[in-house]
């Protein structure tokens, strides 16, 4: 355990002396939300995988593969096919505008008071994502090093806010490729492999677990379904994900490293599912499916390559949190704080992002410290940002007479009854996001036609 701390440690040395470098290279406002927009293939291939792939695709795509086989892996593969849709469909117009912010396409669009209803939803959401990979943090660190939940997410989670807050973009970017390395060295080349030979090999799992272990459809259709409405369609239009498009240095970039970035996601689902097909031979008798992945690390690695493994699994979960904790401090920083503050950040600095990384950061680990389950705290912001801009940004791109009215209260009735449908049926339902989006359809376009109709005579000549 001794060595399996060291590493450990020597990884959280090496993110926070990467986020200390990033300090010095994020100098502008420019430099702390897109990285001076001007990142490689490779940084960018590294960064966008690793943003995605947080604790929802590690920990929560084992427990699913735990749960019901190799059709866990349907929730990473809905991210990785958004990651290739946007690459292809959206970075080459989007890094045309030079913003940085999804809610800007709004205003641009419609009026200010879209950009801000929007951005009220998209903070909810960006924290929601933090959150849910500091929680993960928690559950990884509490299991295997024996620490109380409460101590491991403030230090895990701190860890991350400090180098978030010190850097920006820069440090983020940084951070993530040693940490998309590292899990990919970790997970997918030693625990994936490890795990299944110690389960007896790939016979063995054949002969212990039922056929439908095997059927990639066994999670059911709906709740294929349900994965692409939220998470194919969350990538479109989240916070964290636009911003590392912008990054890119160019269109070439983005498309081409982006779309590798979405098939790895993809076939690393396919590798935490197949881990917890491995777990369930092992271990079948878990008494919470949401320890499987750290029951197995536990069980079967040696110690060093434990602490390796148990590195990894926090390269996911921090880049992840890292990721939402900026998109929430950009969203707050770029989009409500001119409103609240009644003027608009004039020198270009990154002092006031730097501020509200801080503040938002402390209110993640709040929300992580009472907040415990990591798929249906990612499914929640899902719902909301889903359910409350997809139609609205749709609209803004394809319907000439989408008006400011329709937008504000498709946002707000349909992010109301996902919420509702949350409270009423529960965070695993499907029903949430089917009624968020009817709700946000129906009074965009009903609301639409109607400002419209309104304003006709006016606009007409005497």
């Amino acid at each position: 355990m001794a060595l399996d701390l060291f590493v450990v440690l020597l990884y959280v040395a090496a993110m926070l002396a990467l986020g200390w470098y990033g300090m010095r290279r994020a100098k502008t406002r420019e430099d702390y939300l897109v990285a001076g927009r001007n990142l490689g293939p490779g940084f960018y291939l590294g960064t966008m995988a690793a943003t995605v792939l947080g604790g929802a695709s590690t920990i929560g795509s084992v427990r699913l593969g735990y749960v019901h086989g190799i059709s866990g892996f349907w929730l990473c593969a809905a991210l990785g096919l958004g990651i290739i849709g946007i690459s292809l469909l959206l970075a080459k117009p989007l890094l045309k505008l030079k913003i940085y912010t999804v809610t800007q396409v709004l205003e641009r669009r419609y009026t200010p008071a879209a950009r801000h209803a929007s951005a009220a939803i998209m903070l909810v959401y960006a924290l929601m994502i933090a959150a849910t990979s500091t929680i993960a943090i928690g559950t990884v660190m509490e299991v295997l090093f024996g620490l109380p939940f409460w101590t491991a997410v403030l230090i895990g989670g701190g860890i991350v806010v400090l180098y978030s807050t010190i850097g920006g973009m820069w440090s983020l970017t940084l951070t993530d490729i040693v940490q998309f390395l590292v899990m990919t060295v970790g997970l997918v080349f030693i625990l994936m492999p490890l795990s299944i030979y110690d389960a007896g090999g790939w016979d063995a799992l054949v002969a212990a677990l039922p056929a439908s272990a095997f059927d990639f459809t066994a999670i059911g259709w709906d709740t294929i379904v349900t994965y692409f409405l939220i998470y194919f369609f969350g990538i479109f239009i989240g916070q964290d994900i636009w911003q590392r498009v912008f990054t890119a240095r160019n269109a070439r970039v983005a498309q081409v490293a982006g779309s590798a970035a979405g098939l790895y996601c993809i076939l690393y689902g396919l590798a935490m599912a197949l881990i917890g097909m491995a777990t369930r031979v092992l271990l079948p008798d878990l008494d919470n499916v949401n320890n499987a992945f750290a029951s197995v690390v536990q069980l079967g690695l040696p110690d060093g390559l434990r602490g390796l493994v148990v590195a990894a699994a926090l390269a996911a979960l921090m880049s992840t949190a890292s990721a939402g904790l900026l998109a929430a401090s950009t969203t707050a920083a770029q989009d409500l704080w001119p409103l609240l503050s009644g003027r608009e950040q004039g020198d270009g600095s990154a002092h006031v992002n730097r501020t509200f990384t801080l503040l938002l950061g402390v209110a993640t680990l709040a929300i992580a410290l009472v907040v415990s389950d990591v798929i249906g705290a990612l499914t929640m912001a899902y719902n909301l940002l889903v359910g409350g801009m997809l139609i609205p940004l749709l609209g803004a791109i394809y319907w000439k007479r989408a008006s400011t009215a329709g937008a504000i209260a498709s946002m707000l009735l349909g992010s109301l009854a996902a919420a509702i449908f949350m409270f009423k049926d529960g965070l695993d339902a499907n029903t949430p996001i089917y009624y968020g989006l009817a709700a946000g359809a129906a009074s965009f376009v009903a609301i639409s036609l109607l400002s419209r109709r309104r304003q006709a005579p006016a606009a007409s000549p005497a």
